[in-house]
C-alpha cells in the first residue's frame, strides 16, 4: 500500500447493536443516511436475525460475541450504537475495552438509542409477564416463533406514527425471526441485570438519544439511568418517535450521530491500524492497553477545568500552541494538564523554590495572561525571556527566577502529555508498550539491534 495508508481512515465504523425483537435489519436506513461519512456495521446478537442462539445466551457470553466481531472486522477508529437492549451491550463492551480487559482498540465514542441501561431496565412488570406469554408454547405459531398478533403487538406499542409498509413488515419480520429462547433470556434474566458496579462511570464521549414519546425509556430515564454512566454524555430528544428510532426516524439519527462524531467523538488524532492491532494484542498487558484506550479518546470541546480559572485554561491553550504545534486533530494539552494537576500527578518532585504545583500554576499563568493576543514575534520574545530567566511579571508576585523554574515544568508538562498519545507513539515509532502481555511466557522482543524491526511491529509513519 502506499504511505498515505499509514494515516488512519477518516471514515470511522459504527459497530450497530440492535433492539430485543430486532436485528441488523433495522438499520438499513441509518446504513443508507450515514454512507460515505460512516461505515455502518449491523451485528445481529445471538437469537436473533441470523445467529443462532447456541452462539450465545447470556448477557456476558453476547459480550463476548460482539467483542470478537469488532476484533475480527479489524477497524482503526470506531463506536458503539447500541440500541434498547443493544445499549446494555455497548456500555459494557465500552467499559472492557476502557479497562483493557477486552482485546480491542480504536474505541471513539457511544451512541445510545433508546438504550436499556447497566441497570435493572425499567419495565412495567404486567407488560413484562404479557411479552414472556408471547413466547410461551402455547402461544408461539406453528413454525416455533412469535405470532404474527403478537410482533404486530409488540411493534405497534413502540411507534409514535404509523411506520411505512415495508418498515412495518420489516420490524414484524424482525420479532418473529426471534428465537424465543432468546426473547425469554431477555425479558427474564438480562434487563435485569444490574452491571453498574463492574461498569462504573465511563469518560468515553457519548450521545444519548431517546424518542420524545418513549415511555419507560425516554429522555428522563436516560439521564437518570445512562446519564450515571456517562457524566459527559450529550442528550438529543427526537420529536415524533418513540422507542424504535432507527426505524422510525433514520435520518434525525444519522445527523445526530454525524454531529457528534464531527464535533467531538472524531476530534482526537487517529492512531494507525497497526499502532492499534499491536495495542489490542497479547503482547501488551490489560493495563496498559486500557490506560492507552483512555488516552486516545477525544477531549471534551466543553471541558472545564478542575483547578484553574478559565482564564488560565485558555492562557496555557495559546502558550501550549507555540510549545508543541499540532495538526487540526489536537490533543487538547492544557486541559490534560490540568486533570494531572487535579488528580495531584505530575513527576514526583518540584523545584524547591516554587509553590506546590497548582499554586505555581495559578501564579505563572497569571503572570502570562493575554499571552494569546500578542504576535508571534512578541510570543516567541516572551518564551525566549521565560526560559533564560530574565522575564519579568511586574504584577507577580513570582520572581524572574522562579517563573523560569515554573516554565520548565510546563514545558515537560505538555511535552508529556502529547507524548503520552498513542497517535505520537505511532508518529515517533515507538512501541515498546507491547512487551510481553501478562501471559506466563511473554511475547517481549528479540531483536535487539538498531535499524532492524520484528515482524509483528507497528509500522509508525511509514506504510500500513
Amino acid at each position: 500500500m502506499s504511505s498515505n495508508s499509514a494515516r488512519p481512515s477518516a471514515r470511522p465504523v459504527a459497530f450497530c447493536l440492535h433492539a430485543m425483537g430486532a436485528s441488523s435489519a433495522e438499520f438499513a436506513h441509518l446504513r443508507d443516511a450515514l454512507a460515505g461519512e460512516i461505515e455502518v456495521v449491523a451485528i445481529d446478537l445471538p437469537g436473533f436475525g441470523d445467529t443462532a442462539w447456541v452462539d450465545g445466551a447470556s448477557v456476558e457470553e453476547t459480550v463476548e460475541f460482539v467483542i470478537r466481531r469488532i476484533r475480527a472486522h479489524g477497524a482503526a477508529r470506531w463506536m458503539l450504537v447500541g440500541h434498547s437492549m443493544g445499549g446494555k451491550i455497548a456500555s459494557i463492551i465500552a467499559a472492557w475495552t476502557l479497562s483493557g480487559r477486552a482485546p480491542l482498540f480504536g474505541l471513539a465514542g457511544v451512541v445510545l438509542l433508546a438504550a436499556s441501561p447497566v441497570t435493572s431496565e425499567p419495565m412495567a412488570e404486567d407488560r413484562r409477564e404479557l411479552m414472556i406469554g408471547w413466547a410461551s408454547e402455547s402461544h408461539l405459531s406453528s413454525d416455533g416463533h412469535l405470532s404474527d398478533e403478537s410482533a404486530r403487538e409488540f411493534v405497534e406499542a413502540n411507534i409514535a406514527e404509523p411506520l411505512a409498509k415495508t418498515d412495518m413488515a420489516s420490524a414484524v419480520s424482525g420479532v418473529r425471526r426471534t428465537d424465543p429462547l432468546a426473547w425469554r433470556a431477555w425479558l427474564e434474566r438480562g434487563s435485569r441485570e444490574d452491571w453498574s458496579s463492574e461498569v462504573g462511570d465511563l469518560a468515553v464521549p457519548a450521545l444519548i438519544v431517546s424518542g420524545a414519546q418513549d415511555g419507560e425509556l425516554g429522555d428522563p430515564a436516560q439521564r437518570r439511568l445512562n446519564g450515571a454512566t456517562y457524566l459527559a454524555a450529550k442528550f438529543v430528544t427526537i420529536e415524533h418517535a418513540a422507542h424504535l428510532l432507527p426505524i422510525e426516524r433514520p435520518q434525525e439519527v444519522a445527523a445526530a450521530i454525524l454531529t457528534f462524531w464531527r464535533d467531538h467523538a472524531g476530534t482526537s488524532p487517529g492512531v494507525p491500524l497497526s499502532t492499534g492491532r499491536v495495542i489490542a494484542s497479547e503482547r501488551t498487558s490489560e493495563r496498559t492497553r486500557g490506560i492507552l484506550s483512555r488516552r486516545a479518546l477525544a477531549d471534551d470541546p466543553g471541558y472545564q477545568p478542575l483547578v484553574l480559572s478559565s482564564e488560565q485554561l485558555a492562557t496555557l491553550r495559546d502558550i501550549g500552541e507555540r510549545l508543541v504545534p499540532q495538526s487540526d486533530d489536537a490533543i487538547d494539552l492544557a486541559a490534560r494538564v490540568d486533570q494531572q494537576l487535579g488528580r495531584g500527578g505530575g513527576d514526583g518532585w518540584r523545584n524547591a523554590a516554587l509553590p506546590a504545583d497548582v499554586n505555581a500554576y495559578r501564579l505563572g499563568l497569571d503572570a502570562l495572561i493575554g499571552f494569546g493576543v500578542h504576535p508571534p514575534e512578541r510570543q516567541g520574545e516572551m518564551i525566549a525571556q521565560l526560559i533564560d530567566g530574565s522575564f519579568v511579571a511586574e504584577a507577580s508576585t513570582m520572581s524572574s527566577k522562579q517563573l523560569q523554574f515554573w516554565f520548565e515544568d510546563v514545558r515537560v508538562d505538555l511535552a508529556r502529555q502529547w507524548m503520552a498519545h498513542p497517535a505520537t507513539f505511532s508518529r515517533v515509532k515507538y512501541d515498546g508498550f507491547g512487551n510481553g502481555g501478562d501471559g506466563v511466557r511473554k511475547h517481549g522482543f528479540t531483536l535487539l539491534e538498531a535499524g532492524r524491526r520484528e515482524a509483528w511491529e507497528p509500522s509508525g509513519g511509514g506504510t500500513e
